[in-house]
């Protein structure tokens, strides 16, 4: 006879870590437990298009930086396509698009090298500005947070990109913007996720 499920509880919560590095990024915590460190590589050695470097910082909201986040980074190659096997062919040989870091556990600081994206056509014809998907988690958030990265050199393509068009105030749509500048010679995109309080990075629900 099934079980009423009136009668069921619900099943409790739980927040990552403070093991989830160890689980998740084992090699950057110092375990050496794999032969090939899952999801570091984004672009490969054989992607076209500017590399760069993305910085940044996951702040909380007494406005310190949080140490024991790891996030992972979503992306398409310079030609605006993801590794997908639809895609297969399309992309270049190594081209994951994927990335796992954790931010270091003295300075809070994260950061991958990878390739710029090119702009994303959507299946609706529209056009999506170049972006990077991350997804942060960590001790005290019960849910992943799923937020994008802009560039602010893309200024024309952000201003028609679609997402970002769905949030009102221009303020807000600035936590969405990663920073350019330059480091012997190697461009850098500088991205500071704010959990909370005032400028609080938008995050999706998605």
């Amino acid at each position: 006879m099934a079980q009423d499920l009136n009668y069921l509880k619900e099943t409790p919560s739980q927040t990552a870590g403070p093991y989830v590095h160890i689980g998740l990024a084992p090699g950057a915590a110092g375990f050496d437990i794999y032969e090939r460190e899952l999801g570091w590589d984004i672009a490969g050695p054989n992607a076209k298009g500017e590399r760069i470097r993305v910085e940044g910082v996951v702040i909380d909201g007494m406005g310190s930086p949080i140490k024991d986040v790891l996030l992972e980074a979503w992306q398409a190659n310079a030609d605006g396509i993801y590794a997908h096997p639809e895609h297969e062919g399309d992309v270049e040989d190594g081209f994951r698009g994927w990335g796992r870091v954790i931010t270091d556990f003295d300075t809070g600081e994260w950061g991958f090298d990878t390739v710029k994206p090119g702009p994303v056509r959507l299946p609706d014809g529209k056009v999506s500005a170049p972006h990077i998907s991350l997804w942060i988690v960590a001790r005290g958030i019960n849910i992943g947070l799923q937020t994008r990265l802009y560039f602010e050199d893309e200024e024309d393509a952000n201003a028609k990109d679609p997402v970002i068009n769905l949030i009102e105030w221009e303020r807000r749509r600035q936590t969405l913007i990663a920073r350019k500048s330059t480091r012997d010679g190697e461009t850098v995109y500088r991205f500071e996720v704010k959990l909370q309080g005032q400028d609080e990075t938008v995050f999706f629900d998605i």
